[in-house]
């Protein structure tokens, strides 16, 4: 489930159990590309930020690349990745955070 956050919505929105986030610029090609493997993903929740917007969220968690991912559980982040990824790649690194639950 893709869901698009801004600054009014991010911490409500990551603050309870296992979330995806991608910090993307409208204005990336590595960006454009990495929609196509986030379609799909349903049985995932992926938050989608765009830091031209809301650039003040991506100083917050030091975001200067792009995309990056951030894995937040219960509002803490727990692991941090750039760069395009496969969706295979993406489902990796949120599915090793589900181990303890």
């Amino acid at each position: 489930m893709l869901k698009e956050l801004t600054k009014d919505n991010f911490d409500e929105e990551i603050k309870s159990g296992l979330k995806l986030v991608e910090f993307y610029a409208p204005w990336c090609g590595y960006c454009k590309k990495q929609d196509s493997e986030l379609s799909g993903m349903d049985k995932v929740w992926i938050g989608k930020l765009n830091t031209d917007e809301n650039a003040e969220v991506a100083i917050r968690y030091g975001v200067n690349s792009f995309p990056t991912f951030l894995v937040f559980d219960n509002g803490k982040e727990v692991e941090r990745f750039s760069g395009l990824r496969s969706k295979h790649d993406l489902m990796n690194k949120v599915m090793k955070h589900l181990g303890g639950k």
